[in-house]
C-alpha cells in the first residue's frame, strides 16, 4: 500500500528571495530556499542550509500568501538550497505553485536521481549542478557515491526534454585544468548542450589561473556556455 502524499505545508523553507532575473532565464521570479542537504561541499554558498533538522523560517501558508500577491507580477518560482528534493514535500508543493499560475524551476545537486525522474513533469527549468569529474566527487561532496547519483540525474534531465542549464564550480585545488577539459568533453559527449562554469569564490581558493584561450576552448563544444567570475 501506497503511503499518502506529504502535504506541501511540510515543506521546511528556509528563507525567501522575494524577486530575483537570473535564477529562472528570462523570467521574474521568487526563491524559495529549502532547508537540508545530505552533502557537505566545502565551498558551500548556504551553509546555514545544511541542517536538516532546522524548523522551517517561513511557515508555507506565508509563502502562498506571499504568492498570490504576486500573481500577474511574478513569472516564477525558484525553489533552491540547500536541496530541495531532500524534502517529500516538494512535489505537492510544485503542484501548488503551478495552480496559482506560476512557472517553476528547480536548483539540485542532483542526488536523488529518481525523485528528480519523477519531478520533471512540474518543472519547466532546471539548473543542475555538476561538482566536477566522476572522480573527483566523493573529495567534493564529502559523500561516497555521490558522483553516480548526480551523472544518472543528469541523464534522467536530457532525456526528459525540460530546459535546463548544467554549472560547475570549479576550484583548481579540488581538481586539475586537464580534469576540467575532460569533464567539458564528458558532457559534450552526454549531449549537454547549456553549461555554466563558476568560479569559486571561497575563502583561501586560489586564483582563478584560466587564460582567454582555454575558456574559449572550454566552451567550443556547447551551444550555450556561460563564463560566471566574481
Amino acid at each position: 500500500m501506497n503511503a499518502s502524499p506529504i502535504p506541501a505545508s511540510r515543506l521546511r523553507v528556509g528563507g525567501m528571495t522575494p524577486l530575483t532575473s537570473i535564477d529562472f532565464p528570462g523570467r521574474l521570479a521568487a526563491v524559495l530556499y529549502c532547508q537540508g542537504c545530505p552533502w557537505r561541499c566545502g565551498y558551500c554558498h548556504n551553509p546555514e542550509l545544511l541542517d536538516a533538522t532546522t524548523p522551517a523560517a517561513v511557515p508555507w501558508p506565508e509563502v502562498l500568501a506571499f504568492l498570490k500577491s504576486r500573481q500577474g507580477l511574478l513569472d516564477g518560482v525558484v525553489f533552491s538550497g540547500g536541496e530541495p528534493t531532500l524534502q517529500a514535500a516538494l512535489p505537492a508543493a510544485l503542484a501548488q505553485v503551478r495552480a496559482l499560475g506560476f512557472q517553476t524551476a528547480l536548483h539540485t545537486g542532483g542526488m536523488y536521481p529518481e525523485r528528480l525522474q519523477a519531478l520533471l513533469p512540474l518543472l519547466d527549468w532546471v539548473g543542475l549542478d555538476i561538482k566536477g569529474p566522476l572522480h573527483a566527487y566523493d573529495a567534493i561532496t564529502r559523500t561516497p557515491g555521490s558522483g553516480a547519483k548526480a551523472f544518472e540525474s543528469l541523464r534522467h534531465l536530457l532525456a526528459s526534454g525540460v530546459a535546463y542549464e548544467c554549472r560547475t564550480t570549479w576550484d583548481a585545488g579540488l581538481f586539475s585544468t586537464d580534469d576540467l577539459f575532460a569533464l567539458a568533453d564528458t558532457l559534450a559527449d552526454a549531449g549537454v548542450a547549456h553549461w555554466a562554469l563558476q568560479e569559486c569564490s571561497a575563502p583561501g581558493v586560489a586564483t582563478w589561473a584560466l587564460t582567454a584561450g582555454q575558456v574559449e576552448r572550454l566552451g567550443a563544444r556547447f551551444a550555450g556556455f556561460v563564463l560566471r567570475r566574481g
